[in-house]
């Protein structure tokens, strides 16, 4: 340290310049090794920067679109919000074990899908939103008739029991976007007769996937566009039964968001379905089914012949509580 002082105090005689500089070298050395340690007790930049969020991405099929509307104008519909997009709600190829041809659509409003059969044993599915009106009809129907951008108007039994609520539309709705029915709509028939079912688009993205009104089947407004634009007049539907419903899907559970995914077996049921089976003993409780999610709702009874089977106002019922307007898509007689 002696030529450190040396190089700082005034009092000594001055060195040489070849002592001056080994002495001002020592010092920058002596600077740097502090900065280093300084710098090593600090966060390395790896921690101190946060890793960068991947954007949440909406597939092209549910980005907003430009169509045609009804008198030839256009109307933007928005994007589908990626927040809606779960597994069971997006479009997509899956393997399809059903025995209907293709063509077919399959409508199951139990695990709230619907399946339109592609040939090799697949179906594009679709994720969609039922109601009380949704699952009033079952059984085979033929689409008669296909409309664009429809307009709508409270059947007259709803303008009847709820003058105070469908009052206002007794005039209809034009086709658009303030419209329940959405940008397109599929009208089944049995025969000549109109079983008031409908497969239909929607002003409230929200809903799919879940059982929250009056409507029948509704699609976000860009697969019905697309779902439209792949089938004919003719095409058959099969709107599956509860029964059916649990054979080909297996039973379902709502989720407190209120959708549908298949229910886990409990311990206990898969502890039984290993073991052998014993006799049962007396006294003992049969094993309950599955709840049905629409248990709580008004059922339209069945025929088992399908010709029998005459489908009346599913609005017809008394104990129909409160519907939104905007949600009960029944197009007029």
């Amino acid at each position: 340290m002696d030529d450190f002082y040396a190089a700082s105090d005034p009092a000594l005689p001055s060195g040489s310049a070849m002592n001056k500089e080994h002495a001002t070298m020592r010092l920058a050395s002596l600077f740097a090794a502090l900065a280093l340690g300084l710098a090593a007790c600090g966060p390395s930049q790896e921690t101190a920067a946060p890793a960068p969020q991947q954007p949440v991405t909406v597939p092209d099929i549910y980005q907003a679109r430009v169509d045609q509307g009804p008198n030839g104008e256009p109307i933007q519909i928005p994007a589908v919000r990626a927040a809606y997009l779960n597994d069971r709600n997006q479009r997509q190829l899956v393997p399809y074990n059903g025995s209907e041809a293709p063509g077919t659509i399959v409508v199951d409003p139990y695990a709230r899908v619907l399946y339109h059969v592609q040939p090799g044993g697949q179906a594009m599915r679709y994720g969609v939103a039922v109601g009380r009106a949704g699952k009033g009809f079952e059984g085979r129907a033929t689409i008669a008739r296909k409309a664009a951008w429809p307009s709508w108007r409270p059947t007259d039994n709803m303008l009847k029991t709820e003058p105070e609520l469908y009052g206002q539309f007794a005039g209809g709705l034009s086709g658009g976007m303030h419209n329940p029915l959405g940008s397109r709509a599929l009208y089944l028939y049995q025969g000549s007769v109109d079983t008031y079912y409908r497969i239909h688009g929607t002003m409230d993205p929200s809903s799919i996937g879940k059982a929250t009104s009056a409507g029948c089947i509704r699609l976000f407004n860009q697969d019905i566009i697309d779902l439209f634009a792949a089938v004919p007049n003719g095409t058959e539907v099969i709107v599956r039964s509860q029964a059916d419903s649990v054979r080909m899907e297996g039973p379902m559970t709502e989720t407190p968001e209120g959708y549908v995914v298949p229910a886990a077996p409990t311990a206990p049921v898969a502890e039984m379905a290993a073991a052998p089976m014993a006799a049962p003993q007396a006294g003992t409780a049969a094993t309950q089914p599955v709840m049905d999610p629409y248990a709580a709702m008004s059922a339209m009874p069945t025929s088992t012949p399908i010709e029998q089977y005459q489908v009346s106002d599913p609005f017809a019922a008394s104990d129909v509580g409160f519907v939104s307007p905007v949600e009960s898509a029944v197009p007029s007689r």
